[in-house]
């Protein structure tokens, strides 16, 4: 049986550092804090649906402007990421991810139940030794009732 071959420990780190990122992504959404999406996001091309958009203040007004949130300051989701793919290229100082994501959603009148899911494809760039998205993409593939989540679903119906 052979021994499975480790990263050298900057790898490991940097692959920490990247999927850390993207779990911070994902609770900074689900808590409703657009100004820490704008923040975290801020070196980065965001493309969903929409148009892209960069800049700090840019990003922070489309979370603003796409998603409806409640009277305790979230959207009521939980963002899932699964099945993490982090490739690093240590020399060049950036890295790359793919993976998977499911929005859940639960309110008094909807019960828990899947409303999107879909892929990231992301990149990263080291700078100053601090690990930064400089894109994201997202597809989402399959979509439930988003009508309690996105502006434009709702004003839809």
């Amino acid at each position: 049986m052979s021994t499975p071959v480790q990263p050298p420990a900057g790898t490991a780190s940097s692959h920490r550092a990247v999927e850390n990122l993207i779990a911070r992504y994902a609770e900074l959404v689900d808590d409703g804090d657009f100004a820490g999406l704008g923040h975290l996001l801020a070196d980065a091309v965001f493309t969903g649906s929409g148009p892209s958009v960069s800049g700090r203040e840019a990003l922070e007004r489309m979370f603003r402007d796409t998603l409806i949130v409640y009277a305790d300051g979230t959207p009521r989701t939980q963002h899932v990421t699964t099945n993490l793919a982090v490739e690093v290229d240590e020399e060049a100082g950036t890295a790359a991810a793919r993976s998977y994501v499911t929005v859940f959603q639960a309110l008094p009148e909807l019960p828990l139940q899947a409303i999107a899911c879909g892929r990231y494809h992301d990149r990263f760039e080291r700078r100053a030794g601090q690990w930064r998205f400089t894109e994201r993409l997202v597809r989402i593939t399959l979509v439930g009732d988003v009508s309690h989540h996105l502006r434009r679903a709702a004003a839809r119906d």
